[in-house]
């Protein structure tokens, strides 16, 4: 009897798990991704709008400075981000308990229109990359007068 009701909880988390990857996969359709290679890869943003400028904190961490590329053009901000190394650390035998960090290329780009780029400020610290996008300014109505 108990290795049935063992063998039910692993069914029922097997499939708890299945359906748990596919939420994750759901959820990033609607997302633009250069080369994401894991959900793990996801670039966590957070985004601010006011009349004047946009900012946004993008969460990056253990990624050097050098190792991430900002692009925009045509109202597109693209965040592209490579880690070529990871030095994981073995025990005297040589074996490695856990390596779940990932390396290679993950980006994301964000649709955000009329910035005017000569005024764009990026910092790193701490693993969050931080931007102030100020947005150009609105050009004046014409009003045309209909005969």
């Amino acid at each position: 009897m108990a290795n049935e009701m063992m063998n039910w909880h692993n069914d029922l988390f097997d499939r708890l798990n299945d359906w748990t990857k596919m939420d994750d996969l759901v959820n990033g359709l609607g997302r633009s991704f250069l080369n994401v290679g894991s959900h793990g890869s996801v670039l966590k943003t957070d985004i601010k709008e006011t009349d004047d400028q946009y900012t946004m904190k993008v969460d990056v961490p253990g990624i050097n400075k050098q190792d991430i590329a900002l692009k925009y053009r045509d109202g597109t901000l693209s965040i592209a981000v490579k880690r070529d190394s990871i030095s994981d650390e073995s025990d005297k035998d040589g074996n490695i308990i856990a390596s779940e960090r990932q390396t290679g290329r993950f980006g994301r780009q964000y649709s955000l229109p009329d910035v005017d780029v000569d005024k764009v400020e990026a910092r790193y610290e701490n693993g969050v990359l931080q931007l102030t996008l100020p947005k150009k300014a609105a050009a004046d109505t014409h009003h045309i007068e209909i005969q």
